[in-house]
């Protein structure tokens, strides 16, 4: 039996969080390309539910702004008093309504948790007619966890607290992971009901199943085989843990795709990066953001790439790139800085200590070395010689400069926008290019040499140099 589409997912999002111990909001610390609520916001839109609700509270205002801009769809309902799980979500139906249908509750903070969980979730309690199915694990060290206690029949007779287990339900290792799937309505009706007489005097969500149970309802569990992807994160020790798991299943699902990872614990790649087959990525290797790796390309070691395009067979090594594009069997580094708006096409050379920001490289074009490219295209065929800066910025504004197709621009050049050199245009060496150069025309921009006969003997007598100068008079 598939899962039907749930009415609802409520994530739970309104809590401190001081054991992170930061300014930030606990569930928007970011891990793999996104925040810890984005993560559990895209396991539960593969469900496609027809209502995603976030309920929050501490430093809402975080929380609501980082909700317009990654997941607008997302509902947020205020919690104004954390008063506890159950009162959290009886705070949702009183500000949206009823909820008829199944409704799931999971947590903002546990980013390892799956779509395909939350299906076999909401399968389990569909197939079995169930009022309240609870997401359950097998943990090995289960101390301070509620325990699942089941009847003969394996529905769940209870969720009792670690602190009032007895020796023998303490030897029960199956935990409840804090997730639920509810008959909508019935939810509804046994909130009401729930108290706050207990030690904290909050509303349990945990006292809706034995509500339900007395109400002769059936409540059941679905137990996942995977304790890790349960497991909350609630300081940066755990933060680092989970990202760390979070890589390895990433890194292995590319790898099973046919991508080669040369050393898996120095290779980071954010959720949202695409791989094809044969790539292969070196140690000390970040991918961040969009970016995506065509069929062969190689990229590493050392190369930190955002939202960065690398095209079929072409090379990364030893490289920073934000938001470029490397066209196919291009060459890039070591050492190579690519910013914003730069394209390169194929079979490009940007070469050692290159930087380029805002730069179209048109086929086969070389910058090779030592140079700044800013604001500028070059086009197919050219050279740029070493040593040479795209003066762009005036102080005031940026201007762009424009090389043709097999232009030989001469080493130490300073190419002072806005110019345009002609195609099959040459540049001499040290010339500042300040004027339009036409097609086919050699550029000479710098003052004649003027050599002084015996300046250095007469103006630095006894210096090494003055002395050099003498030996060298003398064997001539």
């Amino acid at each position: 039996m598939s899962a039907s589409r749930p009415a609802a997912v409520i994530v739970l999002a309104a809590g401190e969080g001081t054991r992170m111990k930061s300014r930030t909001s606990k569930i928007l610390h970011e891990l793999c390309g996104r925040s810890m609520v984005g993560h559990v916001l895209a396991a539960a839109a593969e469900l496609e539910p027809r209502r995603l609700i976030v309920v929050v509270g501490h430093l809402r205002e975080q929380v609501v702004e980082h909700l317009k801009e990654t997941a607008p769809e997302a509902v947020p309902v205020v919690q104004d008093q954390q008063n506890g799980t159950g009162h959290a979500v009886r705070m949702v139906l009183e500000q949206v309504g009823s909820l008829p249908g199944t409704v799931i509750v999971t947590n903002g903070d546990h980013p390892l948790l799956t779509g395909a969980t939350l299906r076999e979730l909401v399968s389990t309690h569909e197939r079995e007619g169930n009022a309240a199915t609870v997401l359950s694990t097998d943990i090995p060290d289960a101390s301070g966890y509620g325990r699942i206690v089941r009847g003969g029949g394996g529905d769940v007779l209870a969720i009792v607290e670690h602190k009032d287990a007895t020796s023998g339900q303490r030897g029960i290792h199956e935990i409840n992971v804090g997730m639920y799937a509810f008959d909508g309505t019935l939810l509804e009706s046994a909130l009401k009901r729930v108290t706050t007489d207990n030690a904290k005097g909050e509303e349990y969500l945990t006292d809706v199943i034995a509500i339900l149970r007395q109400d002769g309802r059936r409540t059941g569990a679905y137990k996942s085989p995977d304790w890790i992807e349960t497991q909350g994160v609630n300081d940066k020790v755990q933060l680092a843990q989970a990202r760390r798991q979070l890589n390895d299943r990433i890194l292995e699902g590319h790898m099973r795709a046919g991508v080669t990872v040369i050393d898996p614990a120095t290779a980071w790649v954010d959720v949202q990066v695409t791989a094809e087959r044969d790539v292969v990525i070196h140690p000390n290797t970040q991918l961040h953001g969009l970016t995506s790796l065509a069929e062969g390309a190689e990229v590493g070691p050392n190369v930190t790439l955002t939202d960065t395009s690398v095209g079929a067979e072409a090379k990364v090594t030893n490289a920073v790139c934000v938001g470029a594009q490397i066209g196919p069997e291009a060459i890039v580094g070591p050492f190579t800085y690519l910013r914003p708006g730069t394209r390169l096409a194929a079979r490009v050379k940007a070469g050692t200590y290159v930087e380029m920001k805002n730069a179209v490289v048109g086929e086969g074009a070389k910058v090779p070395h030592l140079t700044y490219v800013g604001d500028a295209e070059i086009g197919r065929g050219s050279n740029i010689g070493a040593a040479c800066v795209f003066v762009n910025y005036d102080g005031v504004a940026k201007h762009k400069s424009r090389i043709g197709e097999h232009v030989k621009v001469g080493s130490d050049n300073m190419i002072v926008a806005p110019v345009t050199i002609g195609d099959g245009a040459y540049t001499a060496a040290g010339s500042v290019i300040i004027s339009d150069v036409p097609a086919g025309a050699m550029a000479v921009a710098r003052a004649q040499q003027r050599n002084v006969e015996g300046w250095v003997e007469r103006r630095r007598p006894g210096t090494p140099s003055a002395e050099a100068a003498r030996r060298a008079r003398e064997d001539r």
